[in-house]
C-alpha cells in the first residue's frame, strides 16, 4: 500500500469535507439536543453516492472499498457531523449483505443502503452477551414457512430510523443439537418486534434502543449466507465495524483539535497568544501525532480489508480502533482543557465531544478486549479469559 493517498481519494476527502461543513457541527449539535435526526445529512450524503462508496457498482455503489468509506465518516466528523450509522448500515450490513447474500438479497437491499433511502441497523450485544458473543441466545428456529426468530438485543444503535436490522442469531445443528451463529435480516415493523428506548447520557442525534425479538416469523431468505459459516461471515462484518469505528472517532479528534488550535492562536493573555507557550501548544502538537498515527493503522486495516486479507485485517482493525479511541480521547481532553472555561460551555462546543470521545475507548469492542486480542494472538501469550 502507498502512504500516499491517491488523487481520487483526496479528491473524495475534499468533496465530502465540503458536504460537511455546510452542516456543520452547529447543525449537527442543534439535532442533537433537541432529540431530532440527521436526516438531511444523510439524503444529501446518499444522493451524492457517499454512504454507497463501498458497495458495488451493479447494486448502485461506488464499487470502492472501506478506504473509501472511511474517508466519507472521518471528513464529516472532522467537520462536526458524525454520522454514527454509517458505522452499520453500509460498512456492517451492506458489507455482510454483499459478500455472502444471494442475488436477490442484492437487489433488494444494496441500491437503497447505497443511496440512503434505507438504512439498516445491527443486532448482536444482549444483556448477557456483549463481550462474549459466543454467549449469544437469541435463537432462531425453523418452521414450515421459514423461520421463527426469539430473543433480545442491548446497546442497538438507529433502529427509529431503520427499515430492517441485521440481527446476529443462532440456529440449532440437527446433527449435534448444538447452537450455531447465523445472521438474518429482520423487518423492524414485523410482527414480534418491539424496540425501546435506552436513555444515554451522551449529546447525539443517534439513539440506542432494546430490541424485543418474540417469535417473529421470517422467509428462508430472510437468512444471509450459510448456517454453516455464521461465525465467518460475522467477523467478515466486524472488521468493517472497527474501521469505521476508529474512522468516527478520528474525525471527533480532529475537530475538536482544529477548535482548540483555532482558540489558541487567537486567546491572548499577558499580550501573547497562549498557543505560543508550549504548555499549550506541546500536547496540542502530541493529540496531533496521536491521530495521524491512528489514523495509519485504520489505513493499514481497511487496506488489507479491501484486498480480502481478513486474518490481517482484524489484527489491523483491532489496533486501529484502540488508537483511535485512545488518541480522540486524549483530543477532545486536551481541547477543553486549552479553552480553560470556554471549553466547559455550549457556545465553544468542545465539551460536549468529550462523552461521545469516551464512549470509542469502548464500544463497539472495549480497550481491554483489544488488548486481550493483540496479546493473544499477537504476541502469543496465554488466553487469559
Amino acid at each position: 500500500m502507498s502512504f500516499v493517498e491517491t488523487e481520487e481519494r483526496r479528491a473524495l476527502r475534499a468533496a465530502v469535507s465540503e458536504l460537511g461543513k455546510k452542516y456543520g457541527y452547529a447543525y449537527f449539535n442543534e439535532r442533537a439536543r433537541s432529540g431530532g435526526q440527521t436526516t438531511e445529512l444523510w439524503q444529501e450524503a446518499g444522493k451524492l453516492g457517499y454512504l454507497g462508496v463501498n458497495l458495488p457498482e451493479q447494486y448502485g455503489g461506488g464499487g470502492g472499498g472501506m478506504g473509501d468509506l472511511s474517508i466519507v465518516l472521518e471528513e464529516l466528523g472532522a467537520a462536526g457531523c458524525p454520522l454514527l450509522m454509517m458505522v452499520v448500515s453500509p460498512a456492517i450490513c451492506g458489507t455482510v449483505i454483499s459478500r455472502f447474500g444471494t442475488d436477490g438479497q442484492n437487489e433488494r437491499w444494496l441500491p437503497t443502503l447505497a443511496d440512503g433511502t434505507t438504512t439498516m441497523a445491527f443486532a448482536i450485544t444482549e444483556p448477557d452477551a456483549g463481550s462474549n458473543s459466543h454467549g449469544i441466545t437469541t435463537t432462531a428456529r425453523r418452521t414450515d414457512a421459514g423461520w421463527s426468530l426469539s430473543g433480545r438485543k442491548v446497546y442497538i444503535s438507529g433502529l427509529d430510523v431503520a427499515k430492517a436490522v441485521l440481527v446476529v442469531g443462532r440456529t440449532e445443528d440437527a446433527r449435534t443439537g448444538k447452537l450455531k451463529p447465523a445472521l438474518f435480516i429482520v423487518p423492524t415493523d414485523a410482527d414480534g418486534v418491539e424496540f425501546q428506548r435506552i436513555e444515554m447520557d451522551l449529546i447525539s442525534p443517534d439513539k440506542q434502543f432494546a430490541l424485543f425479538l418474540d417469535d417473529v416469523r421470517l422467509p428462508p431468505e430472510a437468512l444471509v449466507g450459510s448456517e454453516d459459516a455464521g461465525l465467518m461471515q460475522l467477523f467478515a462484518g466486524l472488521n468493517p465495524e472497527r474501521i469505521m469505528a476508529s474512522a468516527f472517532a478520528i474525525g471527533i479528534g480532529r475537530h475538536a483539535l482544529g477548535k482548540a488550535v483555532a482558540y489558541v492562536k487567537e486567546r491572548q493573555v499577558w499580550k501573547t497568544p497562549i498557543g505560543a507557550h508550549q504548555g499549550i501548544a506541546h500536547p496540542l502538537a502530541q493529540c496531533k501525532i496521536e491521530l495521524e498515527l491512528a489514523r495509519l493503522m485504520m489505513q493499514k486495516a481497511a487496506a488489507l480489508y479491501d484486498a480480502g486479507d481478513d486474518l490481517g485485517a482484524g489484527e489491523a482493525a483491532n489496533m486501529a480502533k484502540y488508537a483511535a479511541g485512545e488518541a480522540t480521547a486524549r483530543a477532545t481532553d486536551q481541547a477543553v482543557q486549552s479553552l480553560g472555561g470556554n471549553g466547559m460551555t455550549v457556545e465553544y462546543g468542545v465539551a460536549s465531544l468529550v462523552n461521545a470521545a469516551r464512549a470509542s475507548r469502548i464500544a463497539p469492542v472495549s480497550r481491554e478486549m483489544i488488548l486481550n486480542f493483540v496479546a493473544q494472538h499477537s504476541l502469543g501469550l496465554p488466553k487469559s479469559y
